[in-house]
């Protein structure tokens, strides 16, 4: 059944899937736009303990946390600890342990969710879609044969069939 706000707008037989939470993300809060201007969400989530920022593993250089707004379901990110934004401002220990967990992250989700492939990547810059330019961070997007349905592609909607606290203690506990 579609339910419109005090009858504004004509019937459309669609329902709705209402998302406020990505409005966050639209207005970009909490995100900054360089290296100075506000506190980076992937510098304060070190602070928070591991189920409140949604951190899966730490390591020595870098650590592994969920997306807040995932592409799908498992998508996580490996950050090295320091506020660099350049793979090449990376010392050897940071660039091998980033390695690492990817290789790890992606052993554990197939583990628990069996993922046929995955997107993996960096924007460096914003030029290049960084959202968040100022912090490096390595992105693991699992995917799944037929997972680009209709609803993201006509629908402008991600289905996500678990809360992110589920999605996150599955995962740490797996990697141990």
């Amino acid at each position: 059944m579609t339910v419109h706000q005090d009858g504004v707008g004509e019937p459309d037989a669609l329902d709705r899937l209402w998302t406020p939470h990505r409005m966050a993300y639209i207005r970009g809060e909490n995100k900054p736009s360089d290296g100075t201007s506000g506190e980076c969400p992937f510098c304060r989530v070190q602070k928070l303990g591991d189920r409140e920022g949604l951190v899966v593993h730490r390591g020595s250089a870098t650590f592994v946390v969920l997306n807040l707004y995932p592409y799908s379901a498992g998508h996580m990110m490996v950050c090295p600890n320091r506020h660099v934004a350049d793979y090449t401002e990376l010392d050897d220990d940071e660039t091998a342990e980033v390695a690492a967990f990817t290789k790890t992250a992606m052993t554990v989700v197939r583990s628990v969710s069996g993922a046929h492939g995955f997107n993996l990547g960096m924007n460096q810059g914003a030029a290049a879609g960084a959202g968040i330019a100022a912090h490096l961070h390595q992105h693991v997007v699992p995917r799944w044969g037929g997972d680009q349905n209709f609803m993201p592609i006509i629908g402008r909607t991600k289905t996500l069939p678990q809360l992110l606290q589920e999605t996150r203690d599955l995962l740490a506990d797996a990697w141990k």
